[in-house]
């Protein structure tokens, strides 16, 4: 649907094939011609009118319906096995039920899962629903490895002057973002860096230690990195390798046609971590 991130896809996988537009639109006996057999489908569903970060506005329950796509393509396509990625609130949704029945009705066995990302590793605490389908066999239930060490957000994020920092009590910074900075500054004193939670609802202050995982990206600026200088504290937004990193992609994953600083937040806070996705996929593969 956006024609920058599938530019951005195909100079990271130029062996694939990328059908743009609506999957609504697409015709599956043609589509099925060109692919041939396939062994997996990797679904992430339309999620913003399931998410809480919507708060109060209208949902398009057109929008969720989207979902159904998936069952249309598994049909057709029959692959082995599918996994479908999505916001944890997917289970609120009235015709939840109904959408996992629908993967029974065509053969599969389902499980769902919620997995907290930093739980596998990755430098973010960002929780996803997956469901995972097999023709075959029951799906495994995944649970995170022992002693997997905590990855935080001070290992993705550049204390190195590398940016261009701005003074944080500087004219125009709206109170409520000194507020949030004075919280943190309460809690760890005024000698330690730290990051703000600089837009969007928060319900612990606002702010947060560098020495947890990331929390959860999203598609806008979110979070602003907050440290002494001089007599006071400087401030700036977290640039996009920092983002790309917390959500573990590799190092060699570029945005050579990704656009604005903007359009590249946006894709990262749309994307799924990489390890989350690897751990979904080798677990059903193994399982058959």
């Amino acid at each position: 649907m956006w024609e920058r991130a599938g530019e951005v896809y195909k100079d990271n996988f130029p062996e694939a094939t990328f059908f743009p537009g609506r999957l609504e639109d697409h015709k599956l006996s043609e589509l099925k011609k060109q692919l041939g057999t396939i062994d997996l489908i990797l679904a992430s569903p339309e999620c913003t009118n399931h998410s809480p970060a919507r708060g109060n506005k209208p949902r398009c329950e057109k929008s969720k319906e989207t979902a159904f796509q998936v069952t249309r393509f598994a049909k057709t396509l029959k692959p082995r096995w599918i996994v479908i990625e999505n916001v944890i609130s997917m289970r609120k949704w009235t015709r939840y039920g109904e959408f996992i029945e629908a993967f029974g009705g065509l053969g599969y066995k389902t499980r769902a899962l919620t997995i907290k990302a930093s739980d596998l590793g990755v430098a973010t605490s960002r929780r996803r629903l997956f469901v995972l389908c097999d023709r075959e066999a029951d799906p495994p239930m995944i649970e995170p490895p022992p002693e997997t060490p905590l990855k935080t957000a001070r290992e993705i994020v550049d204390l190195n002057g590398t940016y261009r920092y701005s003074p944080l009590k500087k004219r125009g910074r709206a109170k409520a973002t000194l507020e949030r900075a004075e919280r943190g500054m309460a809690v760890l004193g005024r000698k330690e860096p730290f990051l703000l939670v600089y837009y969007g609802s928060d319900a612990a202050g606002g702010w947060q230690s560098l020495d947890v995982p990331l929390r959860t990206i999203t598609t806008v600026d979110r979070f602003a990195l907050v440290k002494p200088r001089g007599g006071g504290h400087c401030m700036r937004m977290l640039q996009p390798p920092e983002l790309k990193a917390a959500m573990g992609m590799p190092e060699g994953f570029q945005f050579k046609h990704g656009g604005t600083r903007r359009n590249k937040i946006h894709m990262i806070g749309n994307a799924v971590c990489p390890h989350v996705m690897e751990t979904m996929v080798g677990a059903v593969k193994r399982n058959g």
